[in-house]
């Protein structure tokens, strides 16, 4: 039983990005854009965050975890905004293709994030390829309740973050009139803006709010399961494991949530099998891939429509041609 709370534990702290990622994307999707620069994005979330935590503790004598939280996740969503808003103007304004322009803004963030962080590695002269922001960190990976509540419910406030963020994101998309214009915006934006909506506005918003929260999954993957400590591209592919999340959560934040610790448990189960192989290992890991090909082709055969995506997901709207 305690080895099991341990795993549950540990898949609950590896699904927090993946949650934060595929809640992003799914904030970004209802709008009708197909984000592929969310692996980008969150690396760059995590870079920011890096940054702000490196110069507050190396240049303050007075050390407050308050204030290097809050500098931390300011400069975490500076760089997720600024992300969101060039695939904004690309896509939105431009409208140049989504799928090109999320690709290259995920190679963008990818080597954007290796070049910052890599300069602060050169400007610390440190024997070892990274820099690490252990004050930092312990003050954001602090368990709330611990010791009071039961460890496998204890998690730092970024963790209870990204599952509120969720639950408000599923109530505002099926109960409020913003999710609803969010929703016929994805679906139809011509009908949306012959009803007046503001296409463009609610694609920017939507789009750079998703961003932000994207980044928060890149902050936590840092702060609190990496303990502060940044090493070039050692992100691995949780970036592209929250995009597969959202097929698999059909479009749903709640079902995100579950889904996010079935992927997280699913990312590290071949650590409980003593004498895997690397090549074992490998297979392993491809599970949430298969998992979701799998729920692709079920929800594809069942060809419900509260399962599809939005109906104008990944194409330009030209208002021209309404």
């Amino acid at each position: 039983m305690i080895a099991m709370g341990s795993f549950v534990t540990r898949a609950v702290v590896q699904g927090i990005p993946l949650l934060y990622g595929s809640s992003g994307e799914i904030l970004t999707e209802k709008s009708g854009h197909l984000n592929l620069g969310i692996p980008g994005i969150m690396y760059v979330g995590a870079m920011g965050g890096v940054v702000g935590a490196f110069f507050y503790e190396t240049r303050t004598t007075n050390f407050n975890s308050a204030a290097a939280i809050a500098i931390t996740m300011g400069c975490s969503v500076i760089g997720a905004l600024l992300m969101g808003l060039i695939y904004c103007f690309l896509t939105i304004t431009l409208r140049a293709n989504q799928n090109v322009a999320g690709l290259s803004l995920t190679t963008f963030g990818v080597g954007f994030g290796n070049f910052m962080c890599g300069s602060l590695i050169k400007i610390t002269k440190s024997e070892v390829p990274s820099i690490t922001a252990t004050k930092t960190s312990a003050a954001f990976a602090k368990k709330l309740g611990e010791g009071k509540i039961p460890s496998v419910l204890s998690y730092s406030f970024l963790a209870y973050l990204a599952v509120i963020l969720a639950i408000i994101m599923a109530i505002v998309l099926r109960k409020t009139r913003i999710g609803l214009h969010l929703r016929a915006v994805g679906e139809n934006p011509a009908t949306a803006d012959a009803a007046g909506i503001n296409v463009n506005r609610y694609k920017y918003v939507a789009t750079c709010i998703g961003s932000v929260i994207a980044g928060f999954g890149g902050l936590f993957y840092i702060m609190d399961y990496a303990n502060g400590v940044w090493s070039n591209n050692g992100f691995g592919d949780r970036g592209w494991l929250a995009i597969a999340l959202v097929i698999f959560a059909i479009w749903r934040p709640s079902l995100a949530i579950i889904g996010s610790i079935l992927f997280g448990g699913l990312y590290i189960i071949h650590y409980r099998f003593d004498g895997l192989s690397l090549a074992a290992q490998e297979l392993f890991q491809m599970v949430p891939y298969a998992v979701t090909i799998l729920v692709l082709i079920l929800i594809s055969l069942r060809r419900k429509r509260e399962t599809q995506p939005p109906a104008h997901l990944g194409l330009s709207y030209f208002r021209e041609e309404r």
